[in-house]
């Protein structure tokens, strides 16, 4: 009967440390706890002086965000205006120029030479002589479009420009369409030559055969007219005529003087014997033939004509007087 009261009693004794650790583990959980919530606490201090801040700046600084929202409907409208980029243009370019120079072959050289340093290269070239020996020269160049301007100003600088012309045509709408025909048929010859390589009769090959040379001859000719439209839009074309004339100075004084009179009375005279020189030449077989006319009369033919005998005074009649 002692036993079974004794063992209460150490249950009894071993409580109170068992108490004890579990207050103490309560106590390190509460610490932690504590701990973990004021590092929160914390944290939203510091997420709520952020927002404090973010909204200081908001209100004390309105300027500044209006001016990055400026900045950005600038960006913005700056996009919005910008042009659209465009597609190349094929344009073809030709110029016509007449210069009055005083040497034309040097002109012709300092102008061959202007468009081989452009990259270009010198065409036809026709140059005629006038009855006082002045020459003209008339020659076409090709120089790359993105030269035409400068090469132009630099012919028009050789002498005095009597006439100039250009003219640009814009061809785009035809390089494009000649492009794109190009495809297609080099897609529809490539067809062709597909089921010529599948076909096995001898008629189904002789049809796509010349079906073949039909297309691949369309094919060709869309060729050559696109390599012309590149060589036209790539190369202007410019046509000079150089014209040699002598330079004329203008006189100081209208008003005529001594010399002035004494070189045209001059030149009257010199004229005047000039003519009068013309006229003896002109004259002067008539004369000679007629001079030729009256010796042989002289020499020849009237010595041999019986001379007439000389009239007889009648007789009884006195010369002088009356009976």
């Amino acid at each position: 009967m002692h036993a079974p009261r004794s063992a209460p009693r150490s249950a009894r004794r071993s409580a109170p440390p068992a108490r004890a650790l579990a207050g103490l583990l309560l106590a390190a959980a509460l610490a932690l706890t504590g701990c973990t919530g004021s590092s929160g606490g914390s944290d939203s201090g510091g997420g709520a002086k952020e927002a404090a801040a973010r909204g200081d700046s908001r209100a004390d600084g309105p300027a500044a965000g209006d001016r990055a929202g400026a900045a950005g409907g600038e960006a913005d409208g700056a996009k919005a205006t910008a042009p659209p980029k465009l597609a190349p243009a094929h344009i073809i370019r030709t110029a016509s120029l007449t210069v009055r120079v005083e040497d034309a072959p040097k002109a012709l050289d300092a102008a061959r030479t202007a468009t081989e340093n452009a990259g270009g290269y010198v065409g036809d070239e026709t140059t005629t002589r006038d009855a006082e020996g002045h020459e003209r020269t008339e020659v076409v160049l090709r120089v790359p479009v993105e030269r035409y301007e400068e090469v132009l100003d630099e012919l028009e600088g050789a002498g005095e420009l009597l006439e100039r012309g250009a003219k640009a045509e814009d061809v785009t709408d035809q390089v494009v369409d000649v492009d794109s025909r190009v495809k297609s048929q080099r897609a529809s010859v490539a067809r062709v030559r597909e089921l010529m390589d599948r076909a096995t009769k001898l008629s189904d090959v002789v049809t796509l055969e010349g079906e073949l040379s039909t297309r691949q001859a369309e094919l060709e000719a869309l060729l050559a007219r696109q390599a012309a439209l590149k060589d036209r839009t790539s190369l202007a074309t410019i046509t000079l005529s150089l014209s040699e004339t002598p330079v004329e100075r203008a006189a100081e004084d209208d008003d005529p003087g001594f010399t002035d009179a004494l070189a045209g009375g001059w030149d009257a005279f010199v004229t005047m014997l000039r003519w009068l020189a013309v006229a003896l030449g002109a004259v002067l077989p008539f004369a000679a033939v007629a001079a030729l006319l009256a010796l042989l009369w002289l020499r020849l033919i009237r010595p041999r004509l019986p001379r007439r005998p000389a009239p007889v005074a009648a007789r009884g009649e006195e010369p002088g007087g009356q009976d």
